[in-house]
């Protein structure tokens, strides 16, 4: 049985773009996917490098201020969310996206039982950054400790690529799995996470779908977009993308769809060069055809 939980989105560009139908417009878009997930939604988006999030504990779909938010929004960087509860009350302070700095972080999944296991959780976090837990989800704490992980690699204000964001992820996984994980199937945590500081982003799949797109089979902006490559229309054969976007779904549309599988970490760093991680390979790969 699949069990849908939350719906994440994320997006990153070389230019400053509208995801208005991606949030609002398409027959499967997020404030439509909403009314499966009505506890409460999220949009952050970068302007001159600072996130910008707004977030409420009502269902998007009949959110004026959710359209109005989808409206306006034109970022070269936007990572969206909407909830279906599993761990916390109706409230703001357990909607995601979560933000710290310039890092924002949205979670699909559920740790299973996750009050027993919460205490242990929270002391894997580094004291600095446990002060900031100001709600009561899994998903907030498994964003600080990602940042206590990430934090190791060089200080969470400077830039840091994947390099350093797909080995923290891997490690989160791996800690809240040696904490948290039971014998059965049914007891693994589900932890599906996407993250972002505004110019590196990645999506990790950890047992709940994710779909990734870098491009479309033919771009409706063709004749007036000034950045229009090849790389657009077709997969990358130079490592670098001009956008990447992650789904919990296919949006219905011209963008092509990978799926990924389990363990797999699909993203993008500051110069847009697509590189994934798998199980099997986990060294960060340039994807070029």
């Amino acid at each position: 049985m699949r069990f849908e939980m939350c719906r994440l989105f994320g997006f990153r560009s070389v230019i400053p773009s509208q995801v208005h139908r991606s949030l609002l417009d398409a027959d499967n878009a997020l404030g439509v996917q909403s009314e499966r997930h009505p506890d409460g939604w999220g949009v952050a988006f970068y302007i001159d490098g600072a996130p910008h999030l707004t977030r409420s504990p009502r269902a998007a779909l009949g959110d004026h201020l959710f359209k109005r938010v989808s409206g306006v929004v034109a970022s070269e960087t936007v990572l969206a969310h909407v909830r279906k509860a599993t761990v916390g009350d109706l409230s703001v302070l357990n909607c995601h996206p979560f933000q710290h700095g310039r890092w924002v972080f949205a979670h699909n999944g559920e740790v299973r039982d996750f009050e027993r296991h919460r205490q242990t959780v929270l002391a894997e976090v580094a004291p600095r950054l446990r002060r900031y837990v100001l709600g009561d989800t899994d998903s907030e704490i498994l964003f600080f400790l990602f940042l206590t992980r990430l934090q190791r690699h060089g200080p969470l204000a400077s830039r840091l690529g994947l390099d350093a964001v797909v080995p923290a992820l891997r490690e989160t996984t791996q800690i809240v799995r040696r904490l948290c994980d039971g014998e059965t199937e049914a007891s693994k945590a589900l932890l599906s996470f996407l993250v972002t500081d505004g110019t590196t982003m990645a999506a990790s799949q950890g047992g709940k779908e994710l779909f990734w797109s870098s491009y479309k089979e033919r771009c409706s902006d063709r004749e007036s977009c000034p950045s229009l490559a090849p790389e657009c229309e077709a997969p990358t054969q130079t490592g670098f993308v001009n956008h990447l976007i992650v789904s919990s779904e296919p949006l219905q549309g011209e963008n092509v769809w990978l799926e990924m599988k389990p363990g797999d970490i699909v993203g993008v760093d500051w110069q847009m060069r697509l590189q994934r991680s798998s199980v099997d390979k986990p060294h960060l790969e340039v994807l070029a055809s």
